[in-house]
């Protein structure tokens, strides 16, 4: 007797596989973690027997030998059992895996004597046979915590399942590279750049001095005003269309003025209205 549902999750570590998991969770799915490649046909087996039928399971370096292993065992084992069984491996950019790393403080499993960015590197080499079994690659280089889930949730949706919209403001300069699937995009250039006022070029949107600096300009008032009246128009429409999440992006040239104070704004005004909001801050501190 096979599950309904059997999800192996794996991928380069930092990816978000622990989030991809406690969202299976949520969805009903019996969750592993971290479970030795040898045994995963017989804890299918196992919970099969008791009676589960969503079934998922994370594997992944942190496993000895398990770039070597797992292509095989998943093969001649697992889906030969399993036909439906799904593989999803998960990636993001080495840039993102390092940040993601060095905000926790900690070491990278696959090689912690290494270098950050050499241990990055190896583990991808080394995983690249894996990689090319997966039936689903998911990059989440540019995925909030939030955006990941939405996007488990939407390929696993199960019926009876109630999903919130996700909103996630992206604040960006565009003097850097362009976020990708953003779902509305707003330019506010044209307003007062506190970049050119000495005293306030260090400091950023987060800051009250910026906040009271955009605050005098009768233009980013209005402004301000007319965006958020503008979104709380729109949001519902996505969402009575059954969109996860919506990403909007916010930029102005640096990404650290401008763009940051009218996402928090943004994020106020979304939230007093009752919507889950994130708000991203990609370049603040460059």
């Amino acid at each position: 007797m096979s599950p309904e549902y059997l999800v192996v999750i794996t991928g380069l570590s930092g990816a978000g596989k622990s989030y991809a998991h406690s969202t299976l969770e949520d969805l009903g799915f019996y969750c592993t973690d971290n479970l030795p490649v040898h045994m995963i046909d017989s804890l299918i087996e196992h919970v099969t027997r008791e009676g589960y039928t969503r079934i998922g399971i994370v594997v992944d370096v942190r496993t000895p030998g398990f770039a070597e292993d797992f292509p095989t065992i998943y093969r001649e084992r697992i889906k030969r059992a399993n036909p439906e069984a799904m593989l999803i491996f998960l990636e993001a950019s080495n840039e993102v895996l390092a940040r993601r790393f060095s905000e926790t403080r900690r070491p990278h499993p696959y090689d912690p004597e290494l270098p950050m960015t050499e241990a990055i590197e190896s583990e991808r080499r080394t995983l690249d046979d894996v990689k090319a079994m997966a039936d689903m690659v998911l990059d989440t280089s540019q995925f909030s915590v939030h955006e990941l889930k939405a996007e488990v949730i939407r390929r696993f949706g199960l019926s009876g399942y109630e999903r919130e919209m996700l909103i996630n403001i992206v604040t960006f300069g565009y003097k850097y590279v362009l976020p990708y699937n953003l779902d509305l995009m707003f330019d506010v250039r044209f307003l007062p750049n506190p970049h050119f006022v000495d005293e306030l070029r260090p400091k950023t949107g987060l800051d009250l001095e910026i906040i009271e600096y955009l605050e005098a300009q009768p233009e980013y008032r209005e402004f301000v005003d007319r965006l958020s009246d503008f979104l709380l128009y729109v949001v519902p429409r996505y969402e009575k269309e059954m969109k996860s999440y919506l990403t909007i992006g916010i930029g102005c040239t640096g990404g650290r003025h401008r763009s940051v104070a009218v996402g928090e704004r943004l994020r106020r005004a979304l939230g007093d209205a009752g919507y889950s909001v994130e708000v991203t801050h990609r370049d603040c501190n460059r």
